[in-house]
């Protein structure tokens, strides 16, 4: 991934270079134009705010390059974490609200992630509004009851059932990646690293948080996947509902907030895409 600059108005943006010999699974945009699935994937989900908008791409011999926007201000989740060493709550509720929002709104635009960890989150440090980015690993969502049989995200956030039979449905297996979400933001790191602590998902809690709070996570990460909440039911559950009624409704962390964390001065050098973007930097 690069930044670089719009030649025609000097909007700073974000490039992801993909090599056409790594695409394995191909789709098509509305007029019939063969595209790699992630990219007709993230199309579909423009209208949903919580995702990063796809400005423009371009299609060449041996790649796809995708020019998509670059808020000034903004840290991945993973950084933000690490350099707070956890997220109080209060902010932490703002954060997670957030992503449940916008997973709902994909599922509902047919798209599932099925890659949600703190690395594919930007936090607009200005605002505090969140934004989910990659969709490499996703899909086209299946039906309630259908099963997928392959799996490409992060194995640490994987659930039990992809461990240890390979298949899982949609909603759970997202259900279950908010709950590691959820642990990393409140207790600084995810629970589970090795294949049997994920299918025993016995909980460590490494710090001090709410009853409500850890019950939510607790119930994301039940082993068998029936007993998982559904994604609109985490929305009413009493730790998020708290939260909606102190702020006065529900609404993001973007609505009269900011979050104000220093920014790496370090961009290694990138490289030039052409003339309608300037690459300078690697983000």
């Amino acid at each position: 991934m690069y930044m670089g600059m719009r030649v025609k108005d000097g909007k700073v943006v974000a490039i992801k270079h993909v090599a056409r010999s790594k695409v394995t699974e191909w789709s098509e945009l509305e007029g019939g134009r063969t595209v790699p699935l992630e990219l007709k994937l993230l199309s579909t989900v423009q209208n949903v705010d919580g995702v990063i908008k796809l400005l423009d791409f371009y299609e060449r011999n041996d790649s796809f390059i995708y020019i998509m926007e670059k808020p000034q201000e903004t840290k991945d989740l993973f950084d933000f974490i690490t350099e707070n060493k956890s997220l109080e709550e209060s902010l932490a509720k703002k954060f997670f609200r957030q992503v449940v929002e916008t997973v709902i709104s994909c599922h509902d635009a047919g798209v599932i992630h099925r890659d949600i960890k703190d690395e594919n989150l930007l936090v607009d440090l200005s605002t505090g509004k969140l934004k989910l980015i990659d969709f490499g690993s996703g899909a086209v969502l299946k039906a309630d009851g259908e099963y997928y049989t392959d799996f490409d995200g992060t194995r640490v956030y994987a659930p039990p059932e992809w461990i240890r039979c390979s298949q899982y449905r949609a909603e759970p297996l997202t259900v279950w990646s908010l709950g590691i979400l959820l642990f990393d933001m409140v207790c600084g790191d995810i629970p589970f690293e090795a294949d049997e602590a994920i299918c025993k998902a016995q909980l460590n809690f490494t710090r001090s948080i709410t009853s409500d709070c850890e019950d939510l996570i607790r119930a994301c990460l039940k082993i068998r996947p029936q007993d998982r909440p559904s994604l609109n039911a985490i929305l009413n559950h009493p730790w998020l509902l708290a939260s909606a009624t102190a702020d006065g409704g529900r609404k993001t962390a973007g609505s009269n907030s900011s979050v104000t964390r220093p920014l790496s001065d370090h961009q290694p050098s990138g490289h030039s895409l052409g003339s309608s973007i300037i690459s300078n930097s690697s983000i």
